[in-house]
């Protein structure tokens, strides 16, 4: 009796080690201080794969795991292939939304500047944009912007051209990824948001017509400096990294990143 019982405790351990190792996550992450020795994941090429590389090949052994998208990323993690996802808060509610079983820690991971992305090369274009930014921020419509996708008050904001703006600069592309609500994403066949609402606006004091290209994030900063897009809008945050390479204008917003965990 008892040798069979000892067969079966190995049994059920084997078995334990066995659905541990196909699932590949092993951490409770409860805080920020566990995210060492966890498996983490990540959209590639955003400021939270850059700031989770600090962890990469610690000596807790964490492990990063990148997707091409946040809701890969997720689903991930809800197939219990990841530990945590690292990610920005608005999006983060979304996802938590759409996924029963996942919550949001309490304790940010970092605050954030978002800023939009030009090309070194072109300093007059940032000058311009910043210039419409203050107008923006002076007037309020920018709040009025963000108001309608964040809060209470989400929807009854919509932002709407001036009629007959004189579009005589020509086009305007911006560079994004629309997979990024509420900043960029897609209703229906229009890519929509905070970050395209803004850059109409932005457009219409410039002069220019909007021409919004999807693209994957990783792509949009060499997109910028090659000229296939003059401007990157998407959630983007200024880092040291990201300015060796390009330009930003002026923060229109302060986000934070946020864990996304099983409950």
């Amino acid at each position: 009796m008892m040798k069979m019982m000892k067969k079966a405790a190995a049994f059920g351990l084997c078995a334990a080690m066995t659905l541990a190792m196909s699932t590949g996550a092993f951490a409770a992450v409860e805080s920020v201080d566990d995210l060492e020795g966890s498996t983490i994941g990540v959209q590639m090429g955003t400021t939270g794969d850059i700031y989770v590389t600090d962890y990469e090949g610690d000596e807790a052994g964490t492990k990063i795991e990148r997707f091409s998208k946040g809701a890969q990323a997720v689903m991930a993690l809800v197939q219990g292939k990841v530990d945590c996802v690292v990610i920005d808060y608005e999006p983060a509610k979304k996802f938590v939304e759409a996924n029963e079983g996942l919550k949001i820690l309490d304790e940010d991971f970092a605050l954030e500047e978002y800023a939009i992305a030009v090309s070194k090369d072109k300093p007059e274009l940032t000058e311009a944009i910043n210039g419409a930014l203050a107008q923006l921020k002076e007037d309020g419509t920018l709040d009025n912007i963000i108001a309608n996708y964040i809060g209470e008050e989400a929807g009854t904001h919509p932002y709407e051209s001036p009629e007959d703006v004189d579009r005589s600069n020509g086009k305007l592309i911006m560079g994004t990824n629309a997979a990024f609500e509420p900043y960029e994403y897609y209703d229906g066949e229009e890519i929509v948001g905070i970050d395209a609402d803004m850059a109409q606006a932005i457009c219409d004091i410039l002069g220019y017509e909007l021409q919004i290209d999807d693209m994957e994030f990783s792509s949009i900063i060499n997109a910028v400096q090659t000229g296939k897009a003059d401007v990157g809008i998407a959630g983007m945050t200024v880092t040291e990294d990201r300015l060796k390479n390009i330009d930003f204008t002026d923060s229109y917003t302060t986000a934070r990143q946020v864990i996304i965990v099983k409950e």
